[in-house]
């Protein structure tokens, strides 16, 4: 038996570091915090108090040492930067290296893809040409992409919420910007599709690491992570379609879940202590394909680095892009073709 408490912080940092100060005082075995603004917060108290917390958001900062009782669920956004840039390096023709734009937020969250962009685009001849950042409270950005089409960008890649998302693509279209746009893996949720209908059509790509209904095991059976899904979904009612949101909440309770096991098992005890032990012992952790193997050792938190490129539907479904692939070390497959 699990006890779960939830508790609704309204993306509110303050909230967020207060709830989890209440947490901790109240001497809780596990949290899971969401955001990465809270998570970055959060750090000293966690680890005053040594009390393994998984961050939803996958901003590398908080991997920053000291990484004590800090830990992400599968690749950062390094991974997610890294990644969409390697496959607009594979697919870009001419001889002329890709000129691609940031458009983020002014963020924490946004600015995460800048340094890693930078870097990456530095080593592997790809032209960043601009970055374009903005308030949250933005409702038109049609100054933004004006200024990425006149400086020639044929690539745009976003760090911005779903929503956002929405009013980049009308944006695109009051200009007449033609170019395909690349998220990271933070880039739809369930009213997104409602909002996108007309607007997303074939120009919307992002990182995903995760499972897709269409994906088989090698012996052509639905994969285990996929079916547990459909369980919730027909359970629950939550979500009755495929959805990353949700998928991640899954994926967390999971590591959660497991942690907590191998902790009785390898200890005889479930406390925070032997809860945290327990997590740095995963090897290459199956959790039925929802995620790639996740490993975590006392020097590296992150779950894994392994990534994809999917398309984005109007449907809600999505379509891979490219085989999984470790940016740099890894030759990307291409699967489809844009426009396909």
């Amino acid at each position: 038996k699990i006890e779960l408490t939830i508790v609704d912080h309204a993306f509110k940092v303050p909230e967020g570091v207060r709830l989890v100060k209440k947490f901790c005082e109240e001497k809780m075995d596990m949290i899971a915090t969401w955001d990465a603004g809270t998570g970055i917060q959060i750090k000293p108290i966690i680890q005053e108090y040594k009390i393994p917390t998984i961050n939803y958001s996958t901003f590398q900062g908080l991997l920053t040492p000291p990484i004590d009782y800090i830990y992400i669920p599968f690749g950062s956004y390094v991974l997610d930067s890294q990644a969409v840039l390697e496959y607009i390096k594979t697919i870009h023709k001419g001889k002329d290296a890709p000129k691609v734009g940031l458009l983020t937020y002014n963020t924490v969250y946004g600015r995460s893809i800048h340094d890693p962009s930078k870097e990456y685009a530095a080593k592997n001849n790809i032209n960043l040409v601009t970055i374009e950042e903005f308030p949250m409270a933005t409702v038109d950005l049609t100054t933004e992409m004006l200024r990425l089409k006149q400086k020639g960008v044929e690539y745009i890649f976003v760090q911005i919420l779903p929503a956002a998302i929405i009013t980049a693509l009308k944006s695109a279209d009051r200009v007449n910007y033609n170019g395909p746009f690349f998220g990271t893996w933070t880039a739809t949720d369930p009213d997104f599709f409602k909002l996108g209908k007309g607007l997303i059509r074939d120009r919307l790509f992002m990182q995903f690491c995760g499972v897709l209904p269409q994906d088989r095991t090698p012996k052509g059976e639905k994969m285990p992570g996929i079916e547990l899904l459909e369980k919730l979904w027909a359970r629950y009612k939550t979500v009755n379609f495929f959805e990353t949101s949700y998928w991640e909440g899954v994926v967390v309770a999971m590591i959660m879940e497991r942690s907590i096991h191998r902790a009785s098992g390898l200890y005889g005890k479930i406390n925070s202590e032997t809860i945290n032990n327990a997590m740095e012992t995963f090897n290459n952790e199956d959790f039925g394909g929802l995620v790639p193997y996740v490993t975590y050792t006392k020097t590296n938190h992150e779950g894994s680095f392994r990534a994809r490129i999917v398309k984005i539907h109007e449907d809600a479904t999505y379509t891979p892009m490219t085989n999984f692939f470790v940016p740099g070390k890894e030759k990307v497959q291409v699967l489809k073709v844009l426009g396909k």
